[in-house]
């Protein structure tokens, strides 16, 4: 006699990789899902936002009406949400996917850092006795590494507003389903159940994300994808099945930490002509005699011929300009030059960067590409930046551009400065 059928997702993977979940992959992540409200500084969570709800651990069985109750208390339903989750029960994140729905959620994959906790005791009991207690927590957020996989996508989807940075992860792969009986049934029995629910599972998965909006490519591509194994999807797919439709994303201007300091910006930018992404970074480097490096690293088509020129202004001072000839190496072309003080100002005093790419193809017929790079959170990068760098004059920089989920981003070693 069959007496319950369970259908389970619970996976990890970092950025990159692809693997079944182990203890020691879940040991970053709270066994129970766990709600709380932050605040971080100016600008933290964009332009103007520095308060958020953060969703972070794995998906148990009694995680729909908890996060129920805890949204019902917070009237602000523009506040973003931050996701950060290994995956977990199926039917539970339907449930909350679809409560996220209903307040037109704004949905991001992030990782919150509670300042009053270490960096490596973000879960210890200490540090969830803080997020779980009532009202805001000092946190930090960052994208990096950062991922929403398994049956966390379904949470993902189910918001109305939906953005993966370049620098984090979305991935997907097919239910695992255990089924419980009571008894010793034929194995004829057990394998029908298995064909049963399997299908009611495959139906109900179908039904959800059709109903949220997402293309049926996504239900397909999960279908392929064994519960063994991760999918990160790629810039491409999460632009095709309408699950993260920005044309130009961007992640926040950060500090590396590095032997040699810098402040990073990495963007994917879609192709005019095609679905396809380009993937670009930004870096600032300590002063050198009065000046301060500026990279500047682009995927390419190898097959390209043309001879491009990149012009960089900043808003507050258009007459302020840097720009030249990149070098090309296989699938990237580097810009490395450098700002005077009076450009490093205008910059950090500006909303936006403006640059325009120029390619003389040779017939003479020349490609224009423009658009801007929020410059957001730059001023307080950069000022971390300058009391790091006298401690580091000496160390080698490291190799750029970064990787990129899904996107082999290392260059040549000829290309690394």
């Amino acid at each position: 006699m069959l007496a319950r059928i369970l259908l389970a997702v619970a996976a990890l993977s970092l950025p990159g990789a692809l693997r079944a979940e182990t203890p020691s992959e879940k040991a970053g992540f709270a066994p129970r899902l766990t709600i709380y409200l932050a605040k971080g500084a100016p600008d933290a969570c964009g332009p103007g936002c520095d308060r958020w709800i953060a969703i972070e651990g794995e998906i148990d069985g009694d995680a729909a009406p908890r996060i129920r109750r805890f949204l019902a208390a917070v009237k602000d339903t523009q506040r973003p949400i931050y996701l950060y989750s290994p995956g977990g029960n199926v039917e539970q994140s339907y449930a909350i996917g679809r409560l996220l729905r209903s307040r037109k959620a704004i949905a991001r994959v992030g990782r919150t850092i509670v300042t009053a906790c270490a960096a490596d005791t973000q879960v210890d009991a200490a540090c969830l006795k803080v997020k779980n207690a009532s009202g805001e927590v000092e946190a930090e957020l960052t994208t990096r590494k950062a991922m929403c996989n398994s049956a966390c996508g379904y949470l993902f989807i189910g918001a109305t507003s939906r953005e993966v940075a370049p620098d984090a992860a979305l991935a997907v792969h097919n239910s695992r389903l255990v089924l419980r009986f009571r008894g010793d049934p034929p194995p004829q029995i057990v394998a029908e159940a298995r064909q049963r629910r399997m299908a009611s599972a495959d139906r109900d998965r179908t039904a959800f994300i059709t109903s949220m909006g997402i293309s049926r490519e996504l239900d397909a591509l999960i279908r392929t994808v064994k519960f063994e194994n991760l999918h990160v999807l790629t810039r491409a797919e999460l632009y095709r099945f309408g699950i993260d439709t920005r044309p130009l994303a961007e992640t926040a201007w950060k500090l590396e930490k590095d032997a040699r300091p810098y402040v990073r910006k990495i963007a994917v930018m879609k192709k005019e002509n095609d679905s396809s992404f380009r993937t670009m970074e930004w870096r600032l480097s300590c002063e050198n005699k009065a000046r301060v490096p500026l990279w500047f690293a682009a995927e390419i088509d190898e097959a390209s011929t043309g001879k491009s020129t990149i012009l960089i202004t900043a808003d507050a001072v258009t007459d302020k300009e840097a720009g030249g000839s990149p070098l090309r190496s296989g699938r990237y072309e580097v810009w490395r030059g450098s700002i005077d003080a009076d450009m490093v100002k205008a910059i950090l005093a500006s909303r936006s960067l403006h640059v325009r790419e120029t390619t003389t193809m040779p017939d003479d017929k020349t490609d224009m590409t423009k658009f801007d790079v929020d410059l957001t959170g730059l001023a307080p990068a950069w000022t971390q930046l300058k009391s790091s760098c006298a401690l580091s004059a000496l160390n080698p920089i490291s190799p750029w551009p970064a990787t990129v989920p899904g996107v082999s981003a290392t260059p040549p070693a000829a290309a690394a400065p």
